[in-house]
């Protein structure tokens, strides 16, 4: 190691947390110069970079350092391009970068992270938006996220798609639950069960602002100033009682059957269509406390590529403790299985970010 790279370890390691500015100012070397060298040093996993622009810092690449900056950092704010975006990658990423979920009651953690990655995969793959603005924040016992795009809009979209002759005749579509513009792919229960979870969830979209305020149990619309795309606002109170499973089971029919060493998930509803990640995490829901999930697939004649991935990929990689068995399936069903099984695969080789 050179002598430069390895004074700027000996003053991060001191300082425990530094800007870059700083360090420049403490070295008197420009910041190109400065970056090549926290660069090489990030790439030999000697250090880490947390935060973002003017609030980011360099710290030593050890647990017990990480977690403490971690800590720190209540806030996110990153405007992501739409290309290849991936919710549960976004999500991960939040948790290893702040400390916006560290510690967080259980069942706030798990409504959080099903609001969010129900929100921001509406806006991936439905905005038509080039690029999506986040903001996540976490203070005064409140956990609080906005995604905004610039695309279609929810509600011209509904309208469009449905021949209403409105906004309001849209936001009133959208009120009767589990409605989709695209019942190929997605069952419209992100936002029905999203605005069941929350204190508050909001909706602005052309020029109406839809909310669902859960504290006095009531909906309201108002006008706005009428805005391109869609903004969703979710807040709920750390110390809220609510629970996703009985949120779930409240306007949901029963689908689970427990025993004593696994659990055997019936997906028995005839013409029912399995497609979409809302789906798979309604089903998914709390069966990461078991050894053994036992998926069966009678009288189901296909799944999506979205139902599957969330199951058998992303699913399967956040609970590697829990083996999961597919029955009765099919040849459509299994090529489905197979294909998220081999994305996952690759995903933990390493061949993908």
């Amino acid at each position: 190691m050179t002598p430069l790279k390895q004074k700027i370890l000996d003053i991060i390691k001191t300082e425990k947390e530094i800007r870059a500015k700083r360090l420049e100012g403490r070295l008197n070397i420009s910041k190109q110069y400065l970056h090549r060298f926290l660069k090489e040093l990030r790439e030999e996993g000697r250090i880490a970079l947390l935060g973002r622009a003017n609030q980011a810092v360099y710290v030593i690449a050890e647990k017990g350092a990480l977690l403490k900056a971690r800590k720190k950092v209540k806030q996110f704010h990153r405007f992501l391009h739409n290309e290849g975006l991936s919710e549960d990658v976004v999500l991960d990423a939040l948790k290893r970068d702040t400390g916006i979920f560290i510690d967080l009651p259980d069942n706030i953690l798990r409504i959080t992270a099903y609001a969010f990655t129900e929100m921001l995969n509406n806006a991936i793959e439905h905005s038509q938006s080039k690029d999506i603005e986040l903001l996540v924040r976490r203070d005064k016992g409140q956990f609080r996220f906005e995604i905004n795009d610039l695309g279609v809009g929810i509600f011209h979209h509904i309208m469009t798609k449905r021949g209403l002759r409105n906004e309001l005749e849209a936001i009133q579509d959208l009120l009767k639950g589990k409605e989709t513009t695209d019942p190929e792919h997605h069952t419209g229960e992100g936002i029905f069960f999203t605005s069941k979870v929350a204190d508050a969830f909001t909706i602005k979209s052309s020029n109406k602002e839809l909310t669902f305020n859960n504290i006095v149990d009531d909906v309201f619309v108002r006008d706005i100033k009428n805005r391109r795309g869609t903004k969703v606002i979710f807040n709920i109170s750390l110390d809220s009682d609510r629970d996703l499973e009985k949120v779930f089971g409240e306007y949901s029919t029963s689908s689970y059957e427990f025993d004593k060493t696994k659990v055997a998930v019936k997906l028995y509803k005839m013409g029912t269509l399995y497609i979409s990640r809302s789906q798979a995490r309604r089903i998914m829901t709390g069966l990461e406390r078991f050894k053994k999930v036992v998926l069966d697939f009678a009288h189901i004649k296909s799944i999506g590529q979205g139902f599957g991935d969330e199951i058998f990929r992303v699913w399967r990689i956040h609970n590697p403790d829990t083996k999961i068995e597919a029955i009765n399936t099919n040849e459509n069903i299994d090529f489905m299985i197979n294909r998220a099984l081999k994305e996952g695969l690759k995903a933990q080789q390493g061949l993908f970010p």
